[in-house]
């Protein structure tokens, strides 16, 4: 019985020492390691603004902190608007993380623009949009916010006659 027993407890420790693997022999030919992501950090005078995406309504400023919103992997923008700026009823494929560094930022959900459904978001607010939701906005004074998500980000209008990008050029106008 006992020569049963040991067996039986010695099969297992057998059967794991038969399928660890050999080490890999090494031709000294081995590919190079990845290079890490370099840190990014970015003061407020380090900013570089420019003009916003032409997906949205002349007048804002748009600056890319890190990464690159229209590729896949994380990204950080920021976006600064005048008074009253609006952002007309809109969808994203992503999730959308927007938190208020200045001004305030009202936002509001559906199909329609209704200014009295705008919810008003201070300083230091914070607004998580999922991905397909659909959203507007519009700045009271001076605002400027950061969007913080998943590459690649776009902007698709719930009326596309509020697209932009997409306004149709009258050429008699440029003779």
């Amino acid at each position: 019985m006992r020569r049963w027993l040991a067996i039986l407890v010695l099969l297992p420790v057998l059967a794991l020492a038969q399928t660890k693997t050999a080490p890999k022999k090494t031709t000294g030919k081995t590919k190079a390691a990845a290079a890490p992501e370099p840190a990014v950090i970015v003061t407020p005078d380090k900013i570089q603004w420019g003009p916003a995406p032409p997906v949205l309504q002349p007048g804002a400023q748009a600056a890319v902190i890190a990464g690159d919103p229209s590729g896949p992997g994380p990204f950080i923008m920021r976006l600064k608007m005048p008074n009253g700026y609006r952002i007309m009823p809109h969808w994203h494929p992503t999730t959308e993380n927007v938190t208020v560094i200045s001004g305030e930022f009202g936002v509001a959900m559906g199909d329609k623009f209704d200014e009295s459904k705008l919810q008003p978001l201070p300083t230091r607010s914070v607004a998580v949009v999922p991905a397909h939701h659909r959203h507007y906005a519009m700045a009271r004074g001076e605002t400027e916010v950061q969007i913080n998500g998943m590459g690649p980000f776009k902007l698709t209008y719930v009326n596309p006659a509020d697209d932009p990008s997409k306004k149709n050029t009258d050429m008699r106008l440029l003779k």
